[in-house]
């Protein structure tokens, strides 16, 4: 148990075990595996602060956080101390996939890249605004109507529309 805890790498093992077998010891907070090894309550109180953090930042980041970034704030806020336990990516993103119960305010975006923004406002991304997205990403988060003319191949009332539906989002 207190492996588990400690341990990321350790933690992800033992969920792909699980998986393997078809149990989920997170399906519930009073099933057997959440009460033996009490796994359950450490990914539920993660997306608690996977929440909190955006909310606190959601002006700043229009509801758009790198998964990077949030872990970065949890382990600041968390401290360092021995009784807070480690934490990895693997577990922030099974614990914001977890906030799906939650609706579309909050989802995990996955970019081409291998990296993961979180969305904490409502509704959902367009392929169209993924795209603009991950262009931004390997442009210094900054995107140019050739750009998207040129690698995307869309035309300027494609690129019009998407771009500001995405200001008026504040994305």
């Amino acid at each position: 148990k207190d492996e588990i805890k400690k341990d990321p790498k350790f933690r992800k093992h033992f969920q792909e075990m699980c998986a393997s077998i078809g149990v989920d010891p997170l399906a519930s907070g009073k099933g057997f595996w959440s009460n033996m090894l009490e796994i359950g309550d450490f990914y539920y109180e993660l997306a608690v602060q996977i929440v909190e953090v955006c909310m606190a930042h959601s002006e700043k980041t229009g509801g758009l956080m790198e998964l990077g970034d949030i872990k970065q704030k949890l382990i600041k806020s968390r401290g360092r101390s021995a009784k807070n336990q480690e934490i990895s990516t693997e577990d922030l993103l099974i614990s914001a996939k977890k906030l799906r119960v939650l609706g579309n305010g909050f989802t995990v975006i996955a970019l081409g890249s291998g990296r993961y923004l979180v969305q904490s406002v409502p509704g959902e991304l367009s392929n169209d605004q993924i795209a603009v997205l991950e262009e931004a990403e390997l442009n210094n988060g900054c995107v140019a109507t050739s750009t998207l003319t040129s690698k995307l191949r869309w035309d300027s009332n494609r690129i019009d529309i998407v771009m500001n539906k995405m200001v008026g989002e504040g994305l």
